[in-house]
């Protein structure tokens, strides 16, 4: 496979791994981020979430996390984060450092030229701050894949990932070979400009991350030599082998020198205990509707303690909370170190699904608190 990093012309030179590694703050033991899945609560609107969304990428900005991820789902209606290039560019008027990504774009949902147009865009807003994580999966159900596709063929474009990812990496540096159909094609915003009479090249290229919850995105990110992110939260016991394949089959790169991971957490602090089990048993629910076929908005926690669960449903509930961390911020400072421990992992991502904005902003602020992270003057 061609190379995946283009070197930018002109401008000052930046690093892709400037770009990747993160720096940890205050005593957290790797670079903190975050994962927003923009989610609507019961009684509430998207708008509400996209204002929590605001909230939360300013509150952690000034708390010194390194980057903030949007994931692309589709209809559910709990989730509101069916556009991600359209959320990061309103939260890119309303930050200016922390970076900005997709955790992720699903690749096959979408014509490579198009990703490469929209976070070529994204990159003229933020420069320098815009990250593009791609999956493979649907991020959905298969009839709603296959309605986003326009095709049923759905393992096609799962088993055609690398050779999408290898277009979307031409069209992002601009360098189709002689002869190829789209050699006379270019995404812009994009390095074409800068071939233009008077045009000047931007020397940042949205690095490119693959994600996964299992050993395939890790083996060809691995090969590829690009960084990694792998979703604990929802695949804890496929991490560490996942993790594993990554580093063993790491080879060098323009993009880094040695591997770089990053893992997605669910974690939910609160100002007790008690309150954090109600948080997370409400989100709990929410996934047992989902995994049954009846997704729906987040209920309350009152509605969560009064919700009869058959002892399927409560074994689930269970093992899903088992990998949550949850509790006082304390507690779930020392659940996030031990993980970090156990892995080693080089950043973790974390993510707060709770029915409202103001627990899941109370959670990183309670978070940041705990790892004494910077306050804002």
């Amino acid at each position: 496979m061609h190379r995946v990093r283009g070197r930018p012309t002109g401008g000052t030179h930046v690093t892709a791994g400037d770009e990747i590694r993160g720096m940890a703050h205050g005593t957290a033991p790797v670079p903190l981020s975050v994962l927003d899945l923009v989610t609507v609560g019961a009684g509430r609107t998207a708008s509400d979430a996209l204002r929590t969304s605001v909230d939360l990428a300013k509150l952690t900005e000034a708390r010194g996390f390194h980057r903030y991820w949007v994931a692309e789902h589709h209809s559910m209606p709990g989730v509101a984060s069916s556009s991600p290039a359209v959320i990061l560019a309103h939260l890119a008027a309303y930050t200016e450092r922390i970076r900005l990504g997709s955790g992720g774009v699903m690749l096959p949902n979408h014509a490579p030229l198009v990703i490469a147009e929209q976070f070529g865009t994204l990159e003229a807003m933020a420069p320098g701050r815009v990250d593009l994580g791609l999956g493979r999966a649907p991020g959905t159900d298969g009839a709603t894949a296959a309605a986003l596709r326009r095709t049923d063929r759905l393992n096609e474009g799962a088993d055609d990932f690398p050779q999408q990812l290898a277009e979307l990496t031409r069209f992002l540096d601009d360098d189709f070979p002689d002869g190829h159909p789209y050699r006379r094609i270019h995404a812009v915003p994009g390095p074409v400009q800068a071939t233009s009479p008077g045009g000047v090249q931007s020397p940042h290229r949205p690095p490119v991350w693959l994600l996964g919850s299992s050993g395939f995105s890790a083996q060809l990110a691995g090969m590829l030599g690009l960084p990694f992110a792998f979703a604990h939260h929802f695949s804890a016991q496929n991490t560490v082998p996942a993790l594993d394949l990554y580093r063993e089959s790491f080879r060098p790169s323009e993009v880094l020198d040695a591997p770089y991971a990053l893992i997605g957490v669910a974690a939910l602090a609160a100002d007790d205990e008690k309150e954090a089990r109600r948080q997370v048993l409400a989100a709990a629910l929410n996934m047992v509707r989902l995994r049954t076929g009846r997704p729906g908005l987040v209920p309350t926690p009152e509605e969560a303690e009064a919700y009869d669960f058959s002892p399927m449903e409560r074994e689930f509930v269970e093992s899903w909370n088992a990998n949550v961390i949850h509790g006082t911020a304390d507690e779930v400072r020392a659940g996030l170190d031990d993980l970090q421990k156990r892995t080693g992992a080089d950043e973790l991502m974390l993510t707060a699904n709770a029915h409202g904005g103001d627990v899941r902003v109370r959670s990183y602020e309670l978070i940041a608190d705990a790892y004494g992270l910077p306050t804002p003057a």
